[in-house]
């Protein structure tokens, strides 16, 4: 998808973002990272067809969103949210769920479950993916399943479908280390049997440095750069100027140059 000249303001006067310019390549794993309030969640909003550009078009597959009607836009883009949404009695209902045009209606994905969606959705997983599920898909009992497995199940149910576009909000929030390195490992094979794009925001940098192609950063409404992670995070001295964080690897090999040490 493609942004041209994109503006965005709440209340007609003050622009959220200001002539944004950016395309994101199919099959590219990017990471989105910013400061809070720096309208990272608006440009989410914006390319989930939810708000309108006050100024400027967004383009899918060279077609502005214009010509796209709403059930295709969701069609193409899933997303976790960082606050993710969870039935607690029927963990089936949330991979149901996975069908975007099911959410808001109760009713649909209860059906959904009855029906055996769940399990056509979960045979579309990757087979790490499907553990993650595992014992614990039980549809009594997934009130059950710890923060970590909840979370798991939620983006399960967006990869399920299949969407051209995987937006993940904060995935690895509140897992352990050995969590996060399973989580980022799986959706790396999706990626890798699937080519999917999919767009990560987070706060994490090591996250964002071991999984990115490509870093957008965000910067009080602007997009301040787009390039590849390591090119990105070599201006460390700019993003810390954001007030963003550096991976601790280059933190150190900062120091060491300070010190006096050729390194690069």
């Amino acid at each position: 998808f493609e942004l041209k000249n994109v503006s965005f303001s709440y209340d007609g006067s003050t622009d959220v973002l200001k002539n944004i310019n950016l395309r994101i390549f199919d099959g590219e794993k990017v990471a989105l990272i910013g400061k809070n309030g720096c309208g990272k969640s608006t440009l989410i909003n914006l390319i989930l067809g939810l708000y309108q550009p006050t100024e400027g078009e967004i383009f899918y597959k060279g077609h502005p969103y214009s010509e796209y009607d709403r059930d295709f836009i969701t069609k193409y883009v899933g997303i976790t949210f960082q606050d993710y949404c969870i039935f607690e009695k029927m963990i089936d209902q949330n991979i149901g769920m996975g069908d975007v045009s099911n959410i808001g209606n109760e009713e649909l994905i209860k059906e959904a479950a009855e029906k055996g969606q769940a399990e056509k959705f979960i045979e579309k997983l990757p087979y790490g993916m499907k553990t993650w599920i595992g014992k614990n898909y039980d549809f009594e009992n997934g009130v059950d399943l710890s923060g970590g497995e909840k979370r798991r199940a939620a983006i399960a149910g967006v990869i399920a479908m299949d969407p051209a576009v995987v937006i993940l909000d904060e995935p690895a929030a509140g897992l352990d280390p050995m969590g996060r390195d399973d989580l980022f490992e799986q959706i790396g094979l999706y990626h890798e049997a699937r080519k999917n794009t999919i767009l990560i925001v987070s706060h994490s940098m090591e996250d964002t440095a071991r999984f990115s192609d490509r870093v957008l950063v965000m910067n009080h409404g602007h997009a301040a750069m787009l390039a590849p992670t390591a090119e990105v995070f070599a201006h460390a001295a700019e993003l810390q100027e954001m007030g963003l964080q550096v991976p601790q690897v280059t933190r150190v090999f900062m120091q060491l140059r300070h010190m006096g040490y050729p390194v690069r």
